[in-house]
Formats: structure tokens, C-alpha cells, sequence
């Protein structure tokens, strides 16, 4: 039998980075992936999205940016081009994995894993043991019990539409969530008709109130209907009920469910795991309830984000082979929203810390009073920041943003809120001009003078 210090099943961004960590580490590691390196993220979520957007964007600023002195006859888009395009990037960070892994002397073995017991998984016949297991199993699309979504040629999931090989005449979005925002974007820069239809009284349910109507504002292409519930699924329409609960109907030649994602916890009963709601329940250093498991990223339903699972593996290979103190914060994960425009946010909105009991002070400003924002988008288009701080000690608890290049900026209010800084720490911070990134320190200007 084949006996590893660790094994990890799944190779998303969690799986792959505590399988390298550890085998730098010196470790005898074993990585097993059922489909192909990277997971979802690589495979079928950010990556491929990211890629479809970034040219949509560009078409699209083609087609509408002439006040900038650019003029562009005939632009056309090819959706096979971009296609082609989308694999090749995901082919090349599949092969970069590859190479990370092999460099740090990790095992690799493609196929079902069938966990035996908290120490032996079979891939295929082959029975391998390991002291600790790592579950990065990841999570998959919900599936809601609508009828007529049975339709998978007309209805899809976030899988499946990446793989179109044609653009439709109208889209119905079922979910107002990150996903279905992103989707929203892309289709409608492409001149597709997009709806979307939410069940919530607002899109985006972790942003602020304000964002989140600006966003749906400067989605100028498309139409949102809120406080709806999807009924049925025709061949050719959405039944849904509207906010006043009156039966309503939309046409659509291809629907989109983006209701949210489901841990994949299938296949672990023989482990005898703890499983709540979201998940495996696990503790802040990433421990589930058998003593040589821990469970990161998406199968956990902590935080359903990439970056969160890179950060759990770094705290379970801690925990594993090393600091047995480091926990898992939460309060300093940054979320992006890549649609048109952007938006991200980091820490507590206004309403939460409100909710927590806690007196704050918030100040905004808009992106258009910052030099390279107005020389680069002009004095019309959309843009926002907002800081929320403890009106006490002034720390900052939360910074939110919505315009270009937020993706780009969000890091640094990770770090603000994770160094405990405060207003005037940020006043005391030299930004480079002229930078989008001027604007938080406008904010922090803006907050102090109110207080």
C-alpha cells in the first residue's frame, strides 16, 4: 500500500496550494483530481469567465468610446475566437499547476476518489494511506426544483454556458448573485437581451444598499426584476411571480440558473464527518471532527470564494505541519464582482456593523473627483467608494468601491482591515499619483473632517 504524509483530494485553488505547500515543506504528499488540475476556478468558473469579459469589455469600449477620440469602423465580435482564446488560457494555467506540483515533488493520480476510512482513499482499484487528509472536493451549481428546468439544452448552468458555441437573441438570468451580475455584463455588451430575476428585494446580497443600486443603474442594458419567484420554465418563456405576488412572464430563448452553488459532500459517509448545512463543519484552524481531517474551500461553505480556499490550505498545512495557533479570519476577505463595472468590497458594510451594535462613522466619494478616473472614464461614468469605521477608535471596518479597476485596488482594504488601521494611518499612507487608489485616502480625508 502507498503511504503518504498527506493526502489532498481535489485540485482547485485550496487543494493545489496545501498539496505544494506541504511538499515544499518536505512532505510526502499525494494530489488527487478527478477531472483537471485547477478545479472549478480554473476550469469552469474564474478563469474562463474572466477571460470572456475581459473581451466583451473591450468590444464593447470599441463600439462606445469615441469621446476618448477612438473610432472604430465594422467591430464585430466571434464567439468562437473568444472561445478559443478562453481554452488556451485555461490549458496554459492547468500546465503551470502541473509544473508547481511536480517542482515541489507532490504526487499526482487522476480519477474518482473512494474514501475507505480517515486514512486510506482508492483511485481506481489502487488503495493509498495517509497520516492526515485534506478534502478540497469543492462544490457544484444548485439545481433548483423549478419546473421545465429540466430542459438542459435551453437551460443551463454556469458549466454549461461557458461551452455555447452560439450567441442568443435573449437571456434570462434566475439569480441576482455574483455569477448571475457577471453573466449579466457579458451578454449584454454583446447586444444579447438580458433579464435578470431575483428572488431578494436586491441584487448582490453581501454589498452595500447603495452599490448595489448603482450597479443595477449603470447595467443600463439590462432589465431586473426583483422580489420575484420563478415559477415555471417554458419552451419559450420564465413564469414568474412578481413583487406583488401577480403571475408575470418573460421571453427567453436560453435561461441561466445561477441560484448559488452546493458543497460537494457526496461519497464522504465512510469518513463519519460532522455535516452542517453549508457543509463539513470545520473550526477556525480547519479541523473537522475526525481527529486527521480538515476541510477547505467550498466543501466547508465558510467562504465560497478562491482566494479563501488558498487561504484555508495555508491554514491547514499550518496546522498540520507546523503553527498549530493559526486560525482562519474571515472579517478581512475581499469579494470582486468583474461585471460592467466592477465592484468589490472588503469587511463590514454599514448595515452590518449597525446590526452588530456598533457606532460608526462612513464617508464616500466619487471616483470622477480623482484625476486618473476623470482623464481615463470621463466625468459621467459611474464610480464610488465608501469607508465605514468605528466612530470610537476610528479603525476601519469596511471599504467598498464600485467602478473600473476595483479588482485591482481591494487588496489594500484587506489589508487595512487585517493590520487594524486606522483613519489616520491611512491619512499618514502615501498613494501614488495619479492613481484610482487616491480615493481611499480621499475617503479617510473626508471621514476625519466629519467626525
Amino acid at each position: 500500500m502507498n503511504h503518504y504524509d498527506l493526502i489532498v483530494v481535489g485540485s482547485g485553488p485550496g487543494g493545489y496550494s496545501a498539496a505544494s505547500q506541504a511538499g515544499a515543506l518536505g512532505r510526502k504528499v499525494l494530489l488527487i483530481e478527478k477531472d483537471h488540475l485547477g478545479g472549478v476556478c480554473t476550469n469552469k468558473g474564474c478563469i474562463p469567465t474572466k477571460s470572456l469579459l475581459n473581451g466583451a469589455k473591450q468590444y464593447f469600449h470599441a463600439k462606445t468610446d469615441t469621446k476618448l477620440g477612438v473610432h472604430c469602423q465594422e467591430v464585430t465580435y466571434s464567439l468562437s475566437e473568444a472561445m478559443a482564446w478562453k481554452e488556451e488560457a485555461i490549458q496554459t494555467l492547468r500546465s503551470s499547476i502541473e509544473f508547481v506540483e511536480r517542482t515541489n515533488k507532490v504526487d499526482m493520480v487522476f480519477g474518482e476518489a473512494v474514501f475507505v476510512s480517515a486514512h486510506q482513499v482508492r483511485v481506481d482499484g489502487e488503495t493509498y494511506e495517509g497520516e492526515y487528509l485534506i478534502l478540497a472536493t469543492g462544490s457544484s451549481p444548485f439545481l433548483p426544483p423549478i419546473k421545465g428546468s429540466e430542459d438542459r439544452k435551453r437551460v443551463l448552468t454556469s458549466d454549461e454556458i461557458l461551452c455555447i458555441d452560439e450567441l442568443p437573441s435573449s437571456l434570462a438570468i434566475i439569480g441576482g448573485g455574483v455569477i448571475g451580475v457577471e453573466f449579466a455584463s457579458y451578454f449584454s455588451m454583446l447586444g444579447v437581451k438580458v433579464c435578470v430575476i431575483e428572488m431578494m428585494d436586491e441584487i448582490l446580497p453581501m454589498m452595500d444598499n447603495e452599490f448595489a443600486r448603482l450597479m443595477r443603474r449603470s447595467m443600463s442594458g439590462v432589465d431586473f426584476y426583483l422580489g420575484c419567484k420563478v415559477k415555471e420554465i417554458t419552451e419559450r418563456q420564465v413564469v414568474y411571480t412578481d413583487a406583488k405576488g401577480v403571475e408575470q412572464s418573460l421571453d427567453a430563448s436560453l435561461v441561466l440558473l445561477s441560484i448559488g452553488r452546493k458543497a460537494n459532500i457526496g461519497g464522504l459517509e465512510p469518513l463519519h464527518l460532522e455535516l452542517g448545512p453549508k457543509g463539513v463543519v470545520v473550526d477556525g484552524r480547519m479541523r473537522t471532527s475526525v481527529e486527521n481531517i480538515y476541510a477547505i474551500g467550498d466543501v466547508n461553505g465558510k467562504s465560497q470564494l478562491a482566494h479563501s480556499a488558498e487561504r484555508m490550505a495555508i491554514v491547514a498545512i499550518s496546522n498540520i505541519f507546523g503553527n498549530k495557533d493559526l486560525e482562519m479570519r474571515y472579517d478581512a476577505i475581499p469579494w470582486v464582482v468583474y461585471g460592467n463595472p466592477e465592484a468589490s468590497g472588503c469587511g463590514l458594510t454599514e448595515t452590518e456593523a449597525k446590526k452588530q451594535g456598533r457606532e460608526v462613522v462612513c464617508a464616500s466619494a466619487f471616483m470622477r473627483s480623482n484625476g486618473r478616473f476623470l482623464a481615463e472614464q470621463g466625468k459621467k461614468a459611474s464610480g464610488l467608494v465608501k469607508l465605514v469605521a468605528d466612530a470610537k477608535t476610528l479603525s476601519i471596518l469596511g471599504v467598498h468601491m464600485i467602478g473600473p479597476y476595483s479588482s485591482e485596488i481591494i487588496w489594500g482594504a484587506s489589508q487595512i482591515i487585517e493590520a487594524g488601521m486606522t483613519v489616520k494611518d491611512i491619512k499618514n499612507t502615501i498613494f501614488p499619483h495619479p492613481s484610482v487608489s487616491e480615493v481611499i485616502s480621499a475617503c479617510a480625508w473626508a471621514l476625519d473632517k466629519r467626525r
